[in-house]
């Protein structure tokens, strides 16, 4: 499973780095190299809650060996892409299905480890599963330079190899072939695909179309109207994709918010602090995934920890630590991004990994332990749309942050050195929009004045670009102060499965045991107390029954009319 899912996650940052390669052997705009990065990821937003429900349906065997195919046969297509004809709308058509497939083969994969490990083990699984994927999705970004030097159709073929050790560790694997006898509710697939494919198609074109644009709020909107639509069929319809009813339980509606804060955060992070190394580190790409590392350091050792900490406490307290420790690292982490030093920063960077490693893994293995009737795949598929939603709100929301404030800045410096205004402004302009878009800490060309102020002021607009980068940081720890207040509203029970396919039973951890007061203890002895008064009447009642039933008494030795205490 960790092989198959390893490719979805490498491939979610490793096409980032060759992208000035592609746009210029194909001759592809800034806007069409967008939509070829854009593509994959909105398919796997539209497309995660089917992928869970077939996994529930016909296994998660085939639901894993079928998107593992769609996503190979994807990538070797993208890798083929021709130089000539058509090949924006190759790359973009094959770059959803590749999402497709990764749609398909992510919540099967992940249904599959949760089956195989009772509940007491789980949290240490999954911990293992979300560290491992984590770090593998920080390779992405290192892979792609290096293969980059190479050839850059090379970031798509090498999931070839990687998928054939998928199939063949799956064929030999002993999966459990659990199904569910049930329709597959297509009106409820339609509904959710449109609507999560419209609203995070709004998210991601608000930097290009703008704010103000008529089709960005569109998109949004009627994406939102959409997914109304579908929550209301899905409460109606007998077999619905989504089983609603899980939110009804506390426990998991917080786990699910917090999920959503933590990844506004956790998938925006990859994109913003790689720019940064580029642009005000003047890192290569190289250096710039050697820089994330620093995060996935303190990610990977924090995953395990929190997984113990969930198979002995439960969730609340591993998702308490986390968000604390998270807001805390990202807010130390922005006040050190104005120093322009890599090395200063690794202690900040590593918290805020550790911080976001808490998080994760005890969020999403107790939401998927609170799985009714056990479909792991389908409550799978609910937990990763919401992960990769929140993923493109946090790069919607903090990509227009930091331009707003790039722009502001680079204006003022500019205009410092005499720049006029309306040229400053337009400047800062493309300076955001090429930084932001396609990062590349080369000095501008040219020999106009423009041109000359530009390349002298480079220094100060890699600053303003840090400073710039502090507000969006700020903004992530904000996130995770939020997602603290979400993980308070938790109840601190764990759950208990003791059969195969029974419904998840809560139980109290110790700490909340002790925590009665005494107002609950009367409470609770006022009880016995009623049923012990129940029994005793009930009991007396049924020998007033039998002693009728013997009809009255006539003669001979009565019967004792002594009857031993009722039992409590």
């Amino acid at each position: 499973m960790m092989c198959a899912v390893a490719m979805t996650f490498i491939d979610q940052t490793i096409v980032s780095i060759a992208a000035p390669d592609i746009v210029s052997e194909l001759h592809l705009t800034s806007s069409g190299m967008q939509w070829v990065v854009n593509a994959y990821l909105l398919a796997l937003a539209a497309f995660f809650a089917l992928g869970g429900r077939l996994a529930d349906l016909y296994g998660p065997r085939r639901v894993v060996v079928a998107g593992t195919l769609i996503f190979v046969g994807s990538s070797v297509l993208c890798g083929c892409v021709p130089t000539g004809g058509s090949p924006l709308t190759w790359l973009v058509v094959f770059r959803a299905t590749q999402g497709l497939g990764a749609a398909l083969l992510f919540p099967a994969a992940l249904a599959v480890v949760v089956a195989v490990f009772p509940v007491e083990r789980r949290g240490r699984a999954l911990a293992l599963f979300f560290g491992l994927t984590g770090a593998l999705t920080a390779v992405g970004p290192l892979l792609g330079g290096w293969l980059t030097d190479w050839t850059w159709r090379a970031i798509f073929w090498v999931n070839v190899p990687v998928a054939i050790v998928a199939l063949a560790l799956t064929a030999l694997a002993r999966i459990p072939a659990h199904r569910r006898d049930e329709p597959l509710d297509v009106p409820g697939a339609v509904l959710i695909a449109v609507g999560m494919g419209l609203s995070v198609l709004g998210f991601q074109q608000a930097a290009t179309w703008g704010w103000d644009s008529v089709a960005t709020w569109a998109c949004i909107a009627g994406g939102l109207v959409v997914l109304g639509v579908f929550g209301r069929y899905e409460l109606r319809v007998r077999h619905p994709l989504v089983n609603l009813t899980v939110f009804r339980d506390r426990a998991f509606t917080a786990d699910v918010l917090v999920l959503f804060f933590s990844m506004l955060v956790f998938v925006p992070l990859f994109f913003f602090a790689s720019v940064y190394a580029q642009i005000s580190l003047s890192a290569s790409p190289n250096q710039a995934a050697l820089y994330l590392l620093y995060f996935f350091a303190g990610f990977a050792l924090a995953s395990q920890w929190g997984g113990r900490i969930l198979d002995k406490r439960g969730a609340r307290p591993a998702m308490k630590t986390g968000c604390v420790v998270g807001a805390v690292g990202f807010a130390l982490w922005a006040g050190k991004l104005t120093d322009l030093t890599m090395h200063d920063q690794w202690p900040y960077a590593a918290l805020a990994g550790a911080g976001i490693g808490f998080i994760l893994a005890p969020a999403s293995t107790d939401a998927v332990n609170r799985a009714i009737g056990a479909s792991y795949g389908e409550v799978t598929g609910i937990t990763q749309t919401v992960r990769n939603y929140a993923a493109s709100v946090g790069l919607a929301i903090y990509g227009t942050l930091l331009t707003h404030t790039m722009t502001s800045n680079v204006t003022d410096t500019l205009r410092a050195r005499g720049v006029p205004a309306n040229t400053a402004r337009s400047a800062a302009g493309d300076v955001s929009e090429a930084v932001v878009g396609a990062p590349d800490a080369s000095t501008p060309s040219g020999d106009g004045p423009l041109a000359t102020t530009m390349r002298a002021a480079m220094s100060a607009i890699r600053r303003d670009f840090a400073e710039a980068n502090q507000w969006v940081f700020y903004g992530m720890a904000v996130a995770l102060g939020v997602a603290f207040l979400c993980a308070l509203r938790h109840p601190g029970d764990r759950v208990q499965v003791t059969a195969p396919g029974a419904t998840p039973e809560a139980v109290l951890t110790p700490q909340e045991a002790s925590s009665y007061d005494a107002d609950d203890g009367e409470a609770r002895r006022g009880d016995g107390e009623a049923r012990r008064g129940a029994d005793a009447r009930t009991e007396g009642e049924a020998r007033a029954d039998a002693d009728s039933a013997r009809g009255p008494y006539t003669g001979g030795n009565r019967p004792s009319t002594h009857r031993p205490p009722p039992r409590g």
